[in-house]
């Protein structure tokens, strides 16, 4: 066998239809797109349009909620603790904090936490101090004599309030000068 001789199997690469090359081809005039219209042009939006009636998708009921300001945690499971303990970059003599798992390159750290997830194996006992921990972790951790402690998220500071518009300003302005007048002690005529 030479180099020059290496081929496929006959059959096991087709060649693709090249379209739009005459009537003679069998894929030429319309190019396999039927007749003329919305659906032979680019950019067709028509597979969620019913003619006008209400769409499927907007008659059909609406479940569930998604919470916009939902906490996001990264996740770290025992096994992947005990990895970076038998390699050396986490000490489990100290305490398994936020720093020390994005020291040992667990984590990233810029969401709201660490949640510690019972997957795999923990064979040392260690102090842990996550935000959130799974049952089963936090089992796992105090069967061998070490010890999960839950601190609370890292709060956003609170935002600033806008300054009032218009009507709403004035009211607010009336009302203060108005408990400001009821506070202040009458003069006596």
């Amino acid at each position: 066998m030479r180099l020059n001789e290496i081929a496929d199997n006959p059959g096991a690469r087709k060649k693709r239809m090249r379209i739009g090359r005459g009537i003679g081809s069998g894929k030429g005039k319309t190019g396999g797109r039927g007749v003329k219209g919305q659906k032979a042009r680019t950019g067709v939006r028509i597979k969620g349009f019913e003619g006008g009636q209400m769409p499927l998708h907007r008659r059909l009921p609406k479940r569930g909620f998604n919470k916009p300001n939902q906490l996001e945690f990264e996740e770290v499971n025992l096994g992947a603790l005990q990895k970076a303990i038998e390699a050396g970059r986490l000490d489990a003599g100290k305490v398994v904090d936020l720093a020390a798992l994005k020291a040992a390159g667990l984590v990233k750290g810029n969401r709201d936490g660490v949640r510690l997830l019972g997957k795999g194996e923990i064979k040392a006992a260690v102090n842990v101090s996550v935000t959130g921990a799974s049952r089963p972790a936090v089992e796992a951790v105090e069967k061998l004599g070490g010890k999960v402690t839950l601190e609370a998220p890292a709060e956003a500071p609170p935002a600033e309030e806008k300054p009032k518009k218009g009507v709403q300003a004035a009211k607010a302005q009336s009302a203060k000068a108005q408990s400001a007048k009821a506070k202040s002690p009458k003069a006596k005529a």
